[in-house]
């Protein structure tokens, strides 16, 4: 290499450190030093390998490369504003300012050129594991010979704190059995970490740990320096084509500053004088923030400039492929813009009343049945409940390496194995990845395995089905270790998210019809073991709205007595228990069915109001915790116990959720609020 491009290589690396060591200082908040120390390895990846075009960041082909490391973001920050993404020097100066786009970690939604959001350690190099699978099914899927649209390279920078967390080795023990040999991962060995050094609890070999897992593992000895040397351990990971590659690269965290390789320059700025004395010493003027050498940007955007020709060749290369492969064309750009085929939803199944009981879940089994071959772009599987969970349709083919003859990367049903959390990280990567959908499933108290991924489903706006089963007492003998009580409360508090409770076969449609529709937001569909009977006054139509008038019954429909309100397995419950009050005891009950709170909410105040009719006393039945109910009804019946082992026709007789025990709890609230007024909800003000 020329002295001349050494140099540029050194300047951009220096301006690198001091930039996000700046914008650290600025906000006086912030990690700079495992930017400062993994600025080698990232300019080169950048200004090397990397193709991506800066003006365009959804080009679907283009590389994507996933910072695992949350506590470097200011790196990704100012690489992003080099390349020439929209990310200007004033955001740069505003990073973790309330509403700027440099928040105090990368958000896929805040940021341009942000892939997916990280922070919680170990999420992103899980979400690349996602990002190369959909690579590889969209390859496996498109690609015709001589037109390989889809080949891109899944890059990611992972620290010693992301290989800690257990569901970064989840996600690789599956990458090395799935032999994504397009996935590259960057490991930033700097043996820092919060609380001192990592031979405090962290001793390791990693990469005999991912040589086990069926990677190709590499190492550079001197990250700090050896800019060759990480060039050409990129070069042979990206020449092995069978096994994810992992690369070991040592780098002195804070490299430059006074307290360099120590977690003193961890998660704190460097201060005033420290950060003086960086600058001073990599040639920078001590007094001047901000800056960035012309030179620099120049480089920079060479390298940009590339990507946008790499991508103008692609849209050639499309071109040509529409005209020989006219159909195949079609479905790859109806994908990579997220439209949903024509019509898809007039095969959703409807029932009647006169229509056999049965489980949720196996009514969820005939939407997938119905749905799968009309949406090739659903793809996802089951932490090893396949069998419980009923989610591989009639015909699926398992996503495997072919060398496995097990399937083919063209299939899309996935064997998570036991591995809820990598499960979900990894479906948020193939969500982010784009032109898929993909679903999880288990037992729904084990989503709480992966609520660290699933959360960030949320927070990134990312269409992940949840297809949870299992998801009461009605489970029955397995007791209170598999029954989720205080679960849905749990993800009804979580922002964004929707949470399904379908009653029967026209609310298990309906769940899917508004989770498949709602492209940016995550769904739970939370389904049961045991047999429901199909209600009479349920429709599709009605469910999507969330919540619904089912039913009245009693002589005064136009004034009831009493509302119930039910969820799930314990709607046709409140409907029994609305029979029995009207029959036994002369009242009038209004039953109401609320597969799906978030979508009540977001309904007219007006439709609401009817729903929930004000002034009326108003109670709710549901195998769960009754947190948060008290926004809906005056009284609650639930479960705020665990639950307990037994057949699950004892299990609702034990903890008074049958229409008798619901009947004498009704008849009190009745009393008490003939002689009290009848509160407001606080959805009613």
């Amino acid at each position: 290499m020329s002295n001349t491009s050494a140099n540029i290589d050194q300047l951009a690396i220096d301006t690198i450190r001091v930039l996000a060591a700046d914008m650290v200082q600025a906000a006086n908040s912030g990690h700079p030093g495992a930017p400062m120390g993994c600025a080698p390895m990232a300019h080169v990846l950048f200004t090397r390998f990397i193709n991506a075009n800066p003006k365009n960041s959804s080009w679907l082909n283009r590389d994507r490369f996933v910072l695992s490391n949350g506590h470097a973001c200011a790196l990704q920050y100012v690489l992003l504003h080099l390349m020439g993404y929209k990310l200007s020097m004033d955001d740069l100066k505003n990073f973790r300012q309330l509403g700027s786009k440099t928040p105090g970690h990368p958000e896929s939604n805040d940021t341009d050129g942000i892939e997916v959001t990280t922070g919680p350690l170990g999420q992103g190099v899980s979400n690349a594991v996602g990002m190369a699978i959909a690579e590889r099914h969209l390859a496996a899927t498109f690609n015709k010979p001589g037109y390989q649209l889809v080949d891109n390279v899944v890059y990611a920078i992972a620290g010693d704190g992301c290989l800690q967390e257990g569901v970064a080795s989840e996600a690789g023990s599956l990458a090395g059995h799935l032999q994504l040999g397009n996935l590259i991962v960057l490991y930033d060995s700097n043996g820092i970490q919060i609380d001192g050094s990592t031979k405090l609890g962290f001793t390791e070999d990693v990469l005999k740990r991912y040589e086990a897992y069926g990677w190709h593992t590499l190492s550079v000895a001197d990250g700090d320096n050896d800019l060759e040397g990480l060039a050409r351990a990129i070069e042979l990971a990206k020449a092995e084509r069978t096994r994810p590659t992992i690369i070991k690269i040592e780098t002195t965290i804070g490299f430059g500053a006074a307290n360099a390789g120590t977690h003193n320059v961890h998660g704190a700025p460097l201060g005033a004088q420290s950060l003086e004395a960086v600058k001073a010493r990599f040639g920078f003027n001590p007094q001047e923030k901000f800056s960035v050498p012309t030179e620099v940007y120049q480089f920079y955007n060479e390298r940009a400039a590339k990507g946008a020709e790499l991508e103008k060749q692609w849209t050639e290369l499309l071109a040509k492929y529409a005209q020989e492969y006219p159909e195949e064309h079609a479905e790859f750009v109806r994908r990579i813009e997220g439209r949903l085929p024509e019509n898809w939803e007039q095969v959703l199944p409807s029932f009647t009343p006169s229509d056999k009981p049965e489980a949720t879940r196996k009514l969820s089994e005939a939407v997938i049945n119905a749905i799968a071959p009309l949406l090739p772009e659903l793809v996802g599987g089951s932490a090893d409940l396949t069998g419980s969970n009923l989610t591989r349709w009639k015909n699926a083919v398992d996503f495997q390496p072919e060398s496995t003859c097990l399937g083919t990367y063209a299939g899309r049903y996935l064997r998570y194995g036991v591995r809820e959390h990598g499960m979900a990280a990894i479906s948020n990567g193939i969500a982010a990845y784009g032109a898929n959908i993909p679903f999880a499933s288990t037992f729904l108290n084990f989503i709480s395995y992966a609520a660290g991924a699933s959360r960030l489903s949320a927070l990134s706006h990312l269409r992940v089905l949840y297809i949870m089963t299992h998801d009461s007492i009605g489970l029955g003998e397995d007791g209170p270790t598999h029954q989720p009580i205080e679960t849905m409360a749990m993800l009804r508090a979580t922002p964004n998210f929707l949470n399904f409770r379908p009653a029967d076969g026209n609310e298990v449609s309906a769940a899917y019809l508004s989770a498949l529709t709602h492209a940016d937001r995550p769904s739970v569909l939370s389904l049961t073991r045991q047999n429901l009977p199909q209600l009479e006054g349920s429709s599709i139509e009605k469910a999507t709205k969330g919540g619904y008038s089912l039913a009245t019954y009693g002589a005064n429909a136009a004034k009831p007595d009493l509302l119930i309100v039910g969820t799930g397995s314990e709607t046709s419950i409140a409907v029994d228990s609305a029979k029995l009050l009207a029959n036994e005891h002369g009242l009038t009950v209004k039953v109401v069915s609320m597969p799906c709170v978030e979508l009540f909410n977001a309904q007219s105040d007006e439709y609401r109001h009817d729903v929930l009719t004000a002034g009326v006393p108003s109670i709710s039945v549901e195998a769960l915790s009754t947190f948060g109910w008290h926004k809906y009804v005056h009284h609650p019946i639930g479960i705020d116990t665990f639950g307990a082992s037994g057949p699950y026709q004892k299990l609702y007789e034990h903890f008074g959720l049958t229409p008798e025990a619901i009947s004498k709890k009704a008849l009190k609230v009745v009393e008490h609020y003939k002689t009290n007024a009848v509160p407001t909800l606080g959805l009613n003000l």
